[in-house]
């Protein structure tokens, strides 16, 4: 029972993401330009650091080191199969020509934050620290991420207050992740080592095929050398919470 009311928190917490995303949408327009970047660099450092500090290793108490590798692959190549065919990508600015229909946005969230609730729930499940630093990690891709989704439904045509309202909703589908993959794991305990590669796949992938890039893109010398040391911070506070 602990466990699910871990579960059911760290979930509850994830959505509250939505809310810290609403403060920095309050900036301006170009203060918010100014601090996206550096919110995405924190996001990439924490998810490449949970994946390689905390999943694959927990993973590897109980998988050969082939096998291991061999789901991590294979849940990368799933992760990107999602994208391309579910139009799924996280947007950091507030136009983004890849979400033209703020519907397909809203369907494309709901699978990835459902996802994450399976993922949390998981990892709870093998070991509570475990658990923690997952939520700790999806919780810092979820600012920008949010950030993003919100300025693509105003662009798909929403007013702000039904952006905000049904982007809330949609984060919701993490809680009910959370749950289903609790009940489910139960029944399944064999498969749970074998998630946390799975989990990591996605992490590394959604960290360099979508949160790399846009901190590449950046041109500025001095935002670039700050955006890089961020990152490596988020890297860092990973490794100290292990």
């Amino acid at each position: 029972m602990i466990t699910l009311l871990s579960i059911i928190l760290s979930t509850f917490l994830i959505t509250l993401c939505v809310w810290i995303a609403v403060f920095f949408i309050f900036f301006k327009k170009e203060s918010l330009n100014k601090i996206t970047v550096f919110l995405v660099s924190l996001s990439a450092g924490a998810l490449m650091g949970g994946a390689f500090l905390h999943l694959l290793p927990e993973a590897s108490i109980n998988i050969s080191i082939n096998l291991l590798f061999g789901i991590f692959l294979i849940s990368f190549i799933c992760f990107f199969l999602i994208e391309k065919f579910l139009h799924w990508r996280h947007c950091h600015k507030e136009n983004c020509a890849v979400h033209t229909f703020g519907y397909m946005n809203l369907v494309g969230d709901s699978i990835h934050n459902f996802i994450d609730g399976l993922i949390i729930a998981s990892t709870f499940m093998i070991n509570p620290s475990l658990g923690i630093a997952t939520t700790l990690a999806i919780a810092m891709h979820e600012i920008p991420q949010e950030i993003g989704d919100y300025g693509v439904l105003v662009y798909a045509g929403f007013t702000k207050k039904k952006a905000l309202l049904l982007n809330y909703i949609v984060a919701f589908t993490v809680v009910l992740g959370g749950i289903f993959g609790y009940f489910s794991f139960i029944y399944l305990e064999n498969i749970l080592p074998y998630l946390l590669p799975f989990a990591a796949g996605g992490f590394v992938y959604i960290a360099s095929s979508d949160l790399i890039p846009e901190i590449r893109k950046e041109l500025n010398t001095k935002k670039s050398i700050i955006s890089i040391l961020i990152f490596i911070i988020g890297v860092v506070f990973m490794y100290i919470i292990k």
